[in-house]
């Protein structure tokens, strides 16, 4: 029983990141400026993840320096810049649509890294998932843009390569959470930070509403959003944890309806109710399934202390950012 509950409540805690990461679009149109989607990604990570530095005061070591590297990479560097280069060239939606597909990749890349075995379960929960999102989010029609597609595909793919790599390596011995959230989250910020100085240019004049955005972004809604999402995984299984992702268009659509003024029609109504199920029916463990651990993390010595979208209209803009706000 104590097993059962302690389980649900690192379920409902890991799920509070993807229902933060909801809340970037509301935040994006209403308190940022406009067409620095590399900068906001910058702005989320960069900080966050300086700030988490300072506070934990612990650097990687060894051969975390190139681990911590690579998990940035495909968490933040990479998956930010391609999600919004999806977002920007697909019809509204289509991003949403195929990052919804994570679960897919993480099942087949958890399979060969994990021993996770995906069931036929598993499989048809994470095409139901797929299926209430593009309920949601897809309204919009067109010819899809190859790039866009493959960006789209490239973005999802990296997330569930980063989720998993997460899980299989694990924290150095003495490392937690916080402290593995504070190196990826400033390697992928500072990988971040010339492509959107070289793609956007100098950095723009900010007020102080465009200030208090960009602090809730990077404090609630990427450095704790982050820390519990990496503390899920460390808990859960990979397939487990990649199955909250739905939660996030969900709750931009919610914000949407409640806070901006949109509608919900009836068939976007009926695809939170399916997404939202499978993210239910993905955190069912049947009895004896059973998970490979993550390698077991080399002995470190103890660390030395660290001293030194568009704004177009709402309801266009609502398909293109429900997907932006995943991890």
């Amino acid at each position: 029983m104590k097993r059962t509950q302690s389980r649900i409540a690192t379920v409902a805690l890991t799920a509070l990141a993807p229902i933060s990461w909801g809340s970037t679009y509301a935040v994006t149109t209403e308190f940022l400026p406009a067409d620095r989607p590399l900068f906001t990604g910058m702005m989320r990570a960069l900080p966050a993840g300086l700030a988490l530095l300072l506070v934990t005061r612990r650097l990687p070591r060894g051969e975390w320096w190139w681990k911590a590297l690579v998990l940035g990479a495909l968490n933040i560097g990479a998956f930010f810049p391609l999600l919004f280069l999806a977002a920007y060239r697909l019809p509204g939606g289509m991003a949403a649509v195929i990052g919804s597909l994570g679960p897919l990749w993480v099942a087949g890349l958890a399979a060969l890294f994990l021993g996770e075995r995906p069931s036929l379960r598993t499989l048809l929960t994470g095409i139901a998932a797929a299926l209430g999102v593009s309920l949601v989010v897809l309204k919009a029609t067109g010819a899809l843009d190859a790039v866009g597609v493959a960006a789209g595909v490239a973005s999802s793919v990296a997330m569930a390569a980063g989720t998993v790599f997460t899980k299989r390596w694990g924290r150095p011995e003495g490392v937690g959470p916080l402290v593995l959230t504070g190196w990826q989250l400033t390697a992928g910020g500072l990988l971040i930070a010339p492509v959107a100085f070289l793609i956007e240019g100098a950095p723009p004049a900010l007020d102080g509403r465009n200030l208090a955005g960009y602090l809730y972004l990077a404090l609630v809604n990427t450095a704790v959003a982050y820390w519990l999402w990496f503390r899920g995984i460390g808990r859960l299984t990979a397939t487990s944890v990649t199955f909250l992702g739905p939660l996030s268009p969900l709750t931009a659509a919610v914000l949407g309806w409640a806070a901006l003024g949109q509608t919900l029609t009836p068939l976007q109504l009926t695809g939170m109710a399916i997404a939202f199920g499978a993210t239910l029916a993905g955190q069912y463990a049947p009895r004896g399934t059973k998970v490979a651990k993550p390698a077991e993390p080399a002995k470190v010595t103890t660390p030395e202390p660290f001293t030194s979208p568009t704004k177009t209209s709402r309801k266009d803009s609502m398909d293109v950012m429900v997907s932006s706000v995943r991890r």
